[in-house]
């Protein structure tokens, strides 16, 4: 039996190459737009928090899932055609790139509502 990640960068190294990629390129995204967010494993998975915590992502078989409140995925759902959703969910195929300007943007849009509407984690 596997041991589980105690690290971002071990959750990242568990997966096959291209998934890798993908977790990369989120953690490089979150990190250029939530500077001062900490990043810590919870409930297994890489989360940035800013006291409260702002994302999750995951990976998986054959996508990664970027993790927000609902009311922030709810904000840009119109955007996010082509993607599958889930409750607060963006599951990116690792065979496409990322809409990164737009994750971006809704990276801001949870900060933003986290200090200005007081918005936690679900």
């Amino acid at each position: 039996m596997a041991t589980k990640p105690e690290t971002v960068d071990q959750y990242i190294d568990s997966f096959p190459t291209d998934a890798r990629r993908r977790l990369v390129e989120l953690r490089e995204l979150v990190r250029s737009h939530a500077p001062a967010a900490t990043e810590e494993l919870k409930w297994g998975n890489p989360a940035y928090s800013l006291d409260v915590i702002l994302l999750v992502f995951s990976g998986h078989r054959d996508h990664a899932n970027l993790v927000f409140t609902p009311s922030t995925l709810q904000a840009h759902l119109g955007e996010l055609d082509g993607y599958g959703t889930g409750k607060g969910s963006v599951r990116l195929p690792y065979d496409q790139p990322i809409p990164a300007d737009l994750l971006g943007r809704m990276i801001a849009y949870r900060i933003r509502e986290l200090h200005d509407d007081g918005v936690k984690w679900r």
